[in-house]
């Protein structure tokens, strides 16, 4: 199961010497590692999604980082029910030189713009069944009072000083970049224009005094965070990307700008001819969620999860956690990366006009549809490409078929004719193979699938741990097709239940295949809420039954008695996933357009 400790780090035994980290408030061990101990035992956890850029409408890849966080967040919540012990935080970051060009653009005053953009996020989270606690955003009063706060945290501490800033600056990526990131391309005059070497954007010439930020002392501190936990950053090969990063120099970060220049932002505290750089201010939205700067953050911090794309990588994995060091707060718990969506094999751009809209999306497919499909299909380690045939593809079989057409063949009233759980004979199917006499029914690849769902839980859990859903859901699809196996292979409509020597074989045959369902409607609940809430529905599962703490699967085959046996189910709720290849005119209208 997933454990998120509350922790303190612990200092170094016979230490001649104070380090950076102790200088903070925060101590290391000789071997440079970070060591952690769990004090609680609480079983909080906080979830964040990145705070979205307000400059365009939503696309799939923002829903993807949302389902994500949705999802762990919904995992979380059935292994510890307390609403209070789960946060779940999104919102949009409304701040920054690229606001104020796009408002000033489109003839709008930057609130206006954030308003108006902001809105289509909440519609969009909400009709996908996000379930957050908060919603924030970075022009709300409480966020203006977190930030000034972290900052005079941090010139306290020594931390900032006012110096002439003079390099490259990329107002698309709201962020500066030194020489070796910046590359020539031809522009549209055809003359060579200096862009952004990893997103291609635009960059210009700056020079002004600034406030700066001594990130060149926190090399190492970050250098010894990582090495002492390979967890810290996943998957792995981003937690390697960024420890190649710090062994490049790491120079001192400018963190605000000219008011004059950019006035849409937080002024600097006590210097208003400065505002405040729009990632330190988006990056403290984590902290004002949780009651940054009052006390109560503290306990919320050290479980904290963040979800994000690779392309806001360095952004948390180097300058986020050197500010909280700095500002005396320990590094988050976990950041989870994942990558991007193409689609038809190309990137996303306005330019081509393959923006997918997500609200189409879930219209087209239904919201529970989409979700499954993104996280099934999104491997965080590499981009994944969007295309129609393949969500009608997957959905069509692993929703609508195999797992919509097993629980139709169980509940059927021609083969389950009194509507309930039937009783298991462990007469049929002993608890060992070998056991018992010619009424053993039971056959070798029926033990391999009680072993298989047994497991699952387990399984499933494992890979919500290392931030693998879409294994989860790859092995739950698994075992829908050999419980599948399992009932085409008996054929329960075969057999009769007037007959003694049926009746118990048949009764166990359902009575299996409807608890294999009650483990996977279970277990999809954080990926389809609505379709698994159908499905346990139908097996007659209560709200109360439906957590992980106590997800039992076939206690009659282990010796235990079963709750289910002998009750009925629950009312007939229609076609669990409705076929989508039967409404398929409009992709052919698609293509020939």
């Amino acid at each position: 199961m997933l454990r998120i400790p509350a922790f303190r780090l612990l200092g170094r035994a016979g230490a001649s010497r104070v380090s950076l980290l102790e200088d903070f408030g925060l101590r290391h061990y000789s071997s440079g590692a970070l060591c952690v101990r769990d004090d609680t035992g609480d079983a909080r956890a906080y979830f964040t999604t990145p705070i979205f850029y307000v400059n365009a409408a939503p696309h799939i890849g923002h829903l993807y980082s949302a389902l994500l966080a949705d999802a762990l967040c919904r995992h979380h919540r059935l292994r510890v029910p307390s609403a209070a012990a789960t946060r779940f935080s999104t919102g949009t970051d409304e701040h920054g030189l690229k606001i104020q060009q796009a408002a000033a653009a489109a003839g709008l005053a930057p609130s206006e713009l954030c308003d108006r953009v902001s809105a289509q996020f909440q519609q969009l989270f909400r009709e996908a069944d996000i379930s957050s606690t908060d919603f924030i955003r970075t022009t709300e009063a409480r966020h203006r009072v977190a930030v000034q706060h972290f900052w005079r945290v941090l010139k306290a501490r020594g931390l900032l000083y006012k110096g002439l800033y003079e390099g490259w600056y990329c107002a698309s990526d709201e962020c500066f970049l030194p020489e070796a990131k910046v590359t020539r391309q031809p522009g549209p005059s055809g003359d060579l224009c200096p862009v952004s070497l990893e997103s291609g954007h635009p960059v210009s010439w700056t020079k002004e005094e600034n406030y700066i930020f001594r990130l060149s002392q926190f090399r190492e501190p970050l250098q010894r965070w990582l090495r002492g936990d390979p967890q810290a950053i996943t998957p792995e090969p981003f937690h390697h990307a960024v420890l190649q990063w710090l062994e490049e120099e790491l120079p001192d970060l400018s963190v605000s700008r000219r008011s004059s220049h950019l006035h849409w932002g937080i002024p600097v505290p006590g210097d208003d001819s400065q505002t405040i750089y729009v990632w330190l201010d988006a990056l403290v939205n984590y902290l004002t969620v949780i009651g940054y700067p009052n006390a109560e953050f503290k306990s919320w911090w050290p479980t904290t999860s963040h979800i994000i794309g690779k392309d806001i990588l360095k952004f948390h994995a180097i300058y986020w956690p050197a500010l909280l060091l700095g500002a005396g707060i320990n590094p988050p718990h976990r950041i989870y990366v994942h990558s991007h969506w193409t689609v038809c094999g190309q990137k996303m751009s306005k330019s081509l006009g393959n923006v997918v809209d997500p609200r189409t999306c879930l219209d087209r497919y239904t919201v529970d549809g989409f979700r499954y499909f993104l996280l099934r299909q999104g491997v965080p380690n590499w981009d994944c490409d969007y295309y129609d045939e393949k969500v009608v593809k997957l959905l069509d079989a692993e929703l609508a078929d195999s797992l919509g057409g097993l629980l139709n063949r169980c509940t059927a009233n021609r083969i389950n004719p009194s509507g309930t759980y039937p009783a298991f004979c462990t007469t049929c199917f002993p608890s060992e193979p070998g056991l018992g006499g010619a009424s053993v029914r039971a056959q070798a690849e029926d033990y391999a699938l009680v072993s298989a769902v047994t497991t699952l839980p387990k399984q499933v859990a494992d890979h919500y741990d290392n931030f693998q859903i879409y294994k989860a859901l790859e092995a739950v699809s698994t075992c829908v097709r050999q419980t599948n196996g399992f009932v085409q292979r008996h054929a329960p409509w075969k057999l009769n239940w007037e007959s003694p020597v049926d009746a118990p074989w048949l009764g166990t045959v359902l009575h299996v295949a409807l608890e294999c369902l009650r483990i996977f409607g279970t277990l999809l609940q954080p990926v389809t809420p609505s379709l698994a809430d159908k499905l346990l529905s139908r097996l007659g599962v209560s709200a109360t039954e439906r957590g992980l703490g106590e997800l039992y699967f076939l206690p009659r085959f282990y010796g235990h008695p079963c709750p289910f046996e002998g009750r009925r189910l629950g009312p007939e709720t229609g076609v669990l996933f409705p076929r989508l290849d039967q409404s398929r005119a409009w992709l052919v209208k698609a293509h020939k357009t």
